[in-house]
């Protein structure tokens, strides 16, 4: 049977050792919450909004912090898949490294008429004068449910936002969206799913490539490409390692979390949010981690053999949401070899090694706020 692990069941009871998250996962809510458009802007608040962008429009994203409160939490990675030869690249846009104005928002400036892309996120802004734009990444989980029947969730949702100026100035924006294309037998249409007033509206694209769905702008408020076909689908998917850190200095056993999620922003962002919340501390082990995931039942497998739980591992955009993952646990030091194993068809889509180096907490501890 296949098992799930969610993310209320972090059971293990050693202290918290990390810095206080609930102040930070309140101020990320509240700016979920207000960039999805629920939240009126008084005048004084619009001054101060346009006084600052003058002031910062040439800042850009500040480099990683201790912990979690790193840049590429709005990140996906980078597309280079053989079997559908998608790319990511930049096609002659002018990349643009935006600013990080608040936890989970960002900023760029657009000198002019052009077509640039975000250096963070992958989105292609095509605009027709100079402009501020602000963006954020949104979480699947609360719009998600917006969508029915065989229509699905292709990468990122985005809430995003033109500085005292027309939605117009945006001609159209391109989303990055994981699904794989190799597939030519599996008709697949495009769209974007367009929050609207509070609204959930289906929109249509007018191209997509690889790595991309271009939508023309009608009105800025959270978009997200989505597709609709009744057969399952390949993703761009990534897996992401991360070593529980104890507070009582016992070095011979290493836990780790390993989350399977589409290669998206939106999904990278929530599994970042929830690390946090838990008490425990949990250090990101970087890994190569693009594979190509199909909606099916996966396997862990390690050497040495380490207890691996659940055995295996539904991978659909519903467990997705709900950020499913698996628990390995050993008792003697690394490296250990983890491959992950598609059950149908044996095949082996990721592998990776953790090493005694990836198991060093290199961060600073941050003082708690009093």
């Amino acid at each position: 049977s296949v098992a799930e692990n969610l993310p209320e069941s972090d059971s293990s009871s050693s202290e918290n050792t990390g810095t206080s998250t609930e102040e930070s996962s309140e101020e990320e809510d509240k700016e979920e919450h207000e960039s999805s458009g629920f939240v009126e802007k008084d005048e004084g608040q619009e001054e101060n909004e346009e006084a600052d962008a003058e002031e910062t429009k040439n800042d850009s994203v500040p480099g990683p912090e201790a912990g979690f409160s790193n840049v590429k939490e709005e990140n996906h990675f980078k597309v280079c898949c053989e079997k559908c030869k998608a790319i990511q690249q930049s096609h002659g846009n002018e990349l643009v490294t935006p600013r990080r104005i608040s936890k989970g928002r960002l900023q760029v400036q657009l000198e002019g008429e052009g077509t640039y892309q975000c250096s963070v996120t992958g989105l292609v802004f095509e605009a027709s004068e100079q402009v501020l734009v602000r963006y954020s990444v949104l979480s699947w989980s609360k719009f998600g449910a917006f969508l029915r029947e065989s229509w699905k969730f292709a990468g990122p949702i985005f809430n995003v936002d033109t500085v005292n100026k027309e939605a117009s100035v945006l001609t159209s924006i391109q989303f990055p969206h994981s699904i794989c294309l190799a597939d030519r037998e599996n008709e697949m249409t495009f769209s974007v799913l367009h929050i609207k007033d509070n609204r959930p509206l289906i929109e249509p694209t007018v191209d997509h490539s690889g790595s991309h769905v271009k939508w023309n702008v009608t009105s800025l408020s959270p978009v997200g490409p989505i597709i609709q076909t009744s057969q399952s689908v390949e993703h761009h998917g990534v897996v992401l390692l991360y070593r529980q850190l104890r507070s009582d200095n016992n070095n011979n056993n290493y836990s780790f979390h390993i989350y399977l999620a589409t290669n998206s922003s939106s999904d990278i962002k929530d599994i970042g949010k929830q690390m946090r919340r838990y008490k425990n501390r949990y250090l990101p082990i970087e890994k190569p981690p693009t594979c190509n995931l199909e909606e099916g039942t996966y396997r862990l497998l390690s050497e040495p053999e380490g207890d691996i739980k659940p055995q295996d591992l539904k991978f659909t955009l519903a467990m997705t949401t709900i950020k499913g993952y698996f628990e390995a646990f050993f008792e003697q030091p690394p490296p250990f070899k983890l491959s992950l194993i598609e059950i149908n068809t044996e095949e082996t889509v990721w592998s990776g090694t953790i090493r005694e180096g990836d198991c060093v907490d290199n961060t600073e501890k941050k003082p708690r706020k009093s």
